[in-house]
């Protein structure tokens, strides 16, 4: 076992947890409300601003524990910012928030 703290903390600025969970329930889930289109549009989002091998880590998940039949739930930490009912459409906006139109906040030490 090797502890990687030190190093992710160096390394990371921000992390985006994206739920994907799908369960048969007669409770909502975000797999049901779209998840993975959505995980699909965050990663797009970076991609397309350069920015998806950064100090940003995406990374999909389970229940967040805002699951809704109306979208996705993300949260991006450590800024301790949290969504639910996000549709892809949604990305920009919640991305932009965080780290600017054009990634320009997202550290890059590429």
């Amino acid at each position: 076992m090797k502890e990687q703290t030190a190093h992710q903390r160096d390394r990371l600025d921000a992390h985006v947890f994206v739920c994907t969970t799908d369960r048969d329930a007669e409770y909502a889930s975000c797999g049901a409300a779209g998840a993975d289109a959505t995980l699909e549009a965050v990663k797009a989002w970076l991609r397309e601003r350069d920015a998806f091998w950064t100090a940003v880590s995406v990374t999909e998940t389970s229940c967040l524990g805002l699951c809704s039949e109306n979208g996705t739930a993300i949260t991006i930490q450590p800024h301790n910012v949290w969504y639910s009912d996000v549709q892809p459409a949604d990305v920009p906006a919640v991305l932009e928030s965080a780290f600017g139109p054009a990634a320009e906040r997202i550290r890059d030490e590429r």
